[in-house]
């Protein structure tokens, strides 16, 4: 019996050994299980701005719809449309009426239902802009909270203010918090003989998320969409959900001064430590997580996706992924490389903005890349036209999402508004001499499309916004015929980004001199290598003390400018580089 318990014995840790060998091998060659938005490629549409199919001078839903199948040909995973919901557009759109129904400049809701119908037969996702902070002035929530509905009294953070010693019987603003389109950030209502408290434009008071009505009416709203079919949402102003509440005496505390600027008017007077980044909203973003998932799996659908508008730290922004026991925002949006470049880009200053992400984000969760949105210069006017290729090609490379604003695969540059051009409140609350600083109207021009008058957005003699500068030249038409251009490029970017080894590969990255950046993808024995050099001069590159040896690479892309020759084998230890060159290399073969 001992024999056999014996012979049993060896035995089994025979089959336990082969097995975990095996396993390991298994394991090894198998790639990660991820989702559709792992490896996502976003697009936002500012829709007043994409195409116009009545002829107004303005976007509208149509006009998107019959242009999906350019995000397609272009290699776009799911496209997140700026808000288009019914607004007095004194924000555009950031300033909603109806939280329910589409803005009638863009269409009806039939054609937003056409759109999805469209989208889905063509595998496009859409994801909707949420704005929850606020509403707009004309909203029937805020006629009923100023008449005091008792459902509605307080829907929106009401106050009321402090004695004028200056006037009698005038009232003063309860505190010294600044709009982020200038000026008092407190609003006086005569009928109500209260000040309601609005962090943007006067015309959008903000909504009050300690009434638990408020919460569950936002939920709703979500849901709504939801059936709608869409396939999640973008958060809008997620920092400014929650203020700090009363201090018992029924006052609220002065923020101190910045010490940014002395314009007392300007949102940058003040340091924001009362009105921005309140722990509540942390608790709020986890909510909104549960909704989602639970309607996937209530529904059996795909992961609804919930992408986050938030400029913090990255302590805070971290916060926004989840924890041991909540999930929280799929994909907190990424800024540093808008916010911690400036027009000197240099191979330094990448390095930081990419360690600022990648070495404080929690471990397991997916990393995304921004260059340009619907509030931010271009990136062709902020660093350069010779630098467009250099960060569309960081964003394709680096591991994670990638995020396009419309019209940056183009290369567009920032539109020249006059002051009597300028229609965006943040810069009409100013004046003729420094709207400039503030106005976002230069990055919201028009989608270029081609070469004809108004670049084909708009038959209308003159569309809701002026022209960019060399849209007869940026443009899809001549892009796609040119034999090397900013879209080409993009689209040889895309199609890199199918294979496994930037889905699931490893990465190492480095600035190997003030200069020139490099990012290294490996999956198996395969190679995928992005060198930059961003400034003026010749650099010769040394890429064995940083990355060991490397085998001979195939040239898979590069920048306009470059004059190497693409599909040419290269010893990539030693190259020299072309001032403002960006090439992309593979093996021969990718996986």
């Amino acid at each position: 019996m001992e024999r056999i318990f014996k012979i049993f014995f060896v035995a089994l840790i025979f089959f336990i050994n082969v097995n975990y060998i095996v396993g390991c091998e298994i394991k090894k060659n198998i790639e990660p299980n991820k989702e559709w938005w792992q490896t996502a490629q976003l697009y936002q549409i500012y829709p007043r701005s994409f195409k116009d199919s009545d002829g107004d001078g303005i976007g509208d839903l149509n006009g998107i719809t019959d242009k999906l199948d350019y995000f397609k040909e272009i290699g776009i995973t799911a496209v997140w449309l700026s808000p288009i919901f019914q607004s007095p557009m004194a924000d555009f759109g950031y300033d909603i009426k109806d939280f329910y129904d589409i803005h009638y400049e863009y269409g009806t809701m039939k054609d937003f239902e056409n759109l999805i119908k469209k989208a889905k037969q063509i595998g496009l996702k859409i994801i909707l802009d949420f704005v929850p902070n606020h509403s707009s002035n004309e909203s029937e929530w805020f006629k009923k909270s100023i008449d005091r509905d008792p459902e509605y009294e307080d829907f929106y953070v009401w106050e009321d203010g402090v004695d004028d010693p200056q006037n009698p019987g005038k009232k003063l603003p309860p505190s010294n918090w600044r709009s982020s389109f200038r000026g008092s950030a407190w609003q006086w209502n005569e009928k109500r003989q209260q000040f309601y408290l609005h962090q943007f434009g006067v015309q959008q008071p903000d909504l009050n998320y300690r009434n638990p009505r408020v919460v569950e009416r936002m939920k709703h709203v979500l849901r709504f969409w939801l059936n709608k079919g869409v396939d999640g949402f973008r958060i809008d102003a997620i920092l400014n959900l929650f203020e700090v509440p009363r201090f018992p005496n029924g006052t609220y505390s002065n923020e101190p001064k910045s010490g940014l600027t002395d314009d007392p008017e300007d949102f940058d007077y003040l340091e924001h430590i009362y009105t921005q980044n309140q722990p509540e909203t942390i608790d709020m973003v986890y909510q909104w997580r549960q909704l989602v998932d639970d309607y996937k799996r209530v529904h059996n659908t795909e992961t609804k996706v919930m992408l986050l508008e938030i400029y913090s730290s990255p302590e805070i922004t971290s916060k926004m992924y989840g924890n041991m026991s909540m999930e929280g925002a799929h994909l907190p949006f990424n800024f540093n490389f808008i916010f911690q470049l400036n027009s000197n880009l240099n191979a330094k200053d990448v390095k930081a903005a990419t360690d600022n992400w990648l070495l404080n984000i929690p471990s397991k969760r997916t990393a995304n890349w921004v260059i340009g949105n619907h509030d931010r210069r271009r990136i062709g006017t902020r660093y350069g036209l010779e630098k467009i290729d250099h960060m569309n090609m960081l964003v394709m490379i680096l591991p994670g999402v990638s995020v396009t604003y419309q019209g940056e695969e183009l290369g567009m540059l920032d539109g020249i508004i006059s002051w009597e051009e300028t229609v965006d409140p943040a810069g009409c609350n100013s004046n003729s001499s420094i709207y400039e600083k503030f106005s976002r109207d230069p990055c919201r021009t028009p989608f270029q499309w081609d070469d004809t008058k108004n670049a084909g957005f708009t038959t209308k003699e003159k569309p809701w916004l002026p022209m960019a500068p060399k849209y007869e030249e940026l443009n899809v038409k001549m892009e796609l015929a040119a034999k090397e251009s900013h879209l080409k490029i993009y689209k040889s970017l895309m199609e890199l980004r199918k294979t496994k080894t930037i889905k699931f590969g490893d990465y190492k990255y480095d600035a190997i001199s003030d200069d020139v950046f490099v990012v290294l993808r490996t999956y198996k024995d395969f190679k995928i290598l992005l060198v930059e050099n961003f400034s003026n001069k010749e650099q010769e590159v040394d890429l064995v003390k940083r990355f060991g040896a490397l085998p001979e690479l195939n040239l898979k892309i590069k920048n306009l400018g470059s004059n190497k020759d693409l599909g040419a084998n290269f010893n990539v230890e030693k190259l020299i580089l072309n001032k403002f060159e960006a090439l992309v290399f593979t093996t021969k073969s990718l996986e």
